[in-house]
């Protein structure tokens, strides 16, 4: 009975972190048309959002996925993406 609580605990856990994990790219992509599109805001906060997503993307490669969903949505909130 203990070996099956443990068992499904560990499941969840590792969907739960492969959920971040596949929520990232859709954030960076987000970032990406918003910036295509040519934003309404200043040199220095295209910078800012530039370097957002940067550091955002190589978080979400060390599996770091809360962290780069934290990073990438400053930049989305400089951009006013939803």
């Amino acid at each position: 009975m203990k070996l099956r609580i443990i068992v499904t605990a560990v499941g969840l856990m590792l969907a739960a972190s492969n959920a971040f994990a596949f929520h990232c790219p859709k954030e960076m992509k987000k970032i990406d048309d918003a910036l295509a599109a040519k934003p309404n805001i200043t040199a220095a906060q295209l910078a800012e959002v530039k370097s957002l997503r940067v550091e955002g993307e190589t978080l979400h490669k060390q599996g770091k996925h809360q962290e780069s969903l934290d990073t990438l949505g400053k930049a989305e909130k400089i951009l006013n993406i939803q």
